[in-house]
């Protein structure tokens, strides 16, 4: 949801109404009924043993279970989404590499981006996988105001992404970046990197004298305010403006317009009291970069230009 700098991810509502059934709508509390299960390698059925190579790196209670069970916000294609009743995309593919080494499996529940954290921190998820920007804030537990809300997490991170403007098809507005933004409706999807980089933005707006950006944020699907003229653009994470610009109407609602912004890491959150865990995973992503997995996960979905070159912990900024 880079998210996608803080962060991260919300088009499949648009997708699903703009190209028929290529999504179904998803996302909401994190039930039973959100639930998707990624097949990743033995250990699926519960049982305390497996072949896999780093099984044994796993804290017990995720070897006893033979699941990691992973917050998501699955609106966000290609990164996440729900297709078939069942969530697809970049993260699933990975978490499925990643389960093959662990021989466990990882399984999805949807919810507001917003909210995952809460959920990870309260031990409801063991994992956060949704296009989530590692930033210093997040890592300390921190609000957008610099409160302290919690104890913050770590994350392994995985993927390299920056923010970026999209618009109507054919520009109607002719914004040609976001320095056109100024005085302008922008539409964001709430508690992410880019509604940061938009608000960071509207404040070079006002102290250049110019009308402060009209910053509009949604808990999901803001491009349907950009597609319906409501919003003159959108900021989103670059993978998911691109296959927005892609997918949506055919091809003909979006497009990008100007360059990548603050290109950073995604990371895959974990709390801070499970370091075990969190270099399991560390450990798991080298394997898979080494062995072509990652990059095979990657390619299938046309986000290749995100790829890292090594497994590391805490890079972002």
């Amino acid at each position: 949801m880079a998210a996608r700098i803080p962060t991260p991810r919300t088009i499949a509502a648009v997708l699903a109404t703009t190209t028929a059934a290529l999504l179904l709508g998803a996302c909401g509390d994190q039930t039973e009924a959100g639930r998707s299960a990624t097949a990743g390698g033995a250990g699926g059925s519960g049982g305390a043993k497996s072949d896999a190579p780093l099984f044994a790196s796993l804290p017990a209670d995720i070897q006893r279970s033979g699941v990691i069970e992973v917050g998501t916000d699955a609106t966000y294609a290609p990164m996440e989404f729900t297709e078939g009743g069942k969530i697809v995309g970049v993260d699933p593919d990975i978490a499925e590499a990643l389960g093959k080494q662990l021989g466990v499996r990882f399984v999805f529940t949807s919810g507001t981006f917003d909210s995952l954290i809460t959920s990870l921190n309260s031990g409801r998820q063991d994992i956060v996988m949704s296009s989530m920007s590692d930033t210093v804030a997040r890592r300390q537990g921190l609000d957008d105001k610099g409160a302290k809300t919690g104890n913050g997490v770590d994350f392994v991170d995985y993927f390299v992404a920056g923010s970026v403007v999209y618009v109507q098809k054919g520009n109607p507005q002719q914004i040609r970046s976001i320095a056109d933004l100024c005085g302008r409706k922008t539409a964001v999807q709430r508690g992410t990197t880019f509604e940061e980089v938009v608000k960071t933005r509207s404040k070079e707006c006002e102290a250049s004298g110019k009308p402060a950006v009209m910053i509009e944020s949604f808990p999901t699907d803001a491009e349907a305010r950009v597609k319906a003229g409501g919003a003159v653009a959108g900021v989103n994470d670059y993978p998911v403006a691109a296959y927005l610009a892609l997918k949506a109407d055919g091809g003909n609602a979006f497009e990008i317009v100007g360059n990548q912004i603050e290109a950073g890491p995604f990371g895959i959150a974990v709390a801070k009291d499970r370091p075990e865990l969190r270099d399991a995973l560390k450990v798991a992503l080298a394997a898979i970069i080494e062995d072509g997995s990652y990059k095979k996960a990657l390619d299938k979905w046309g986000a290749g230009t995100g790829a890292v070159a090594a497994a590391n912990v805490n890079t972002g900024s």
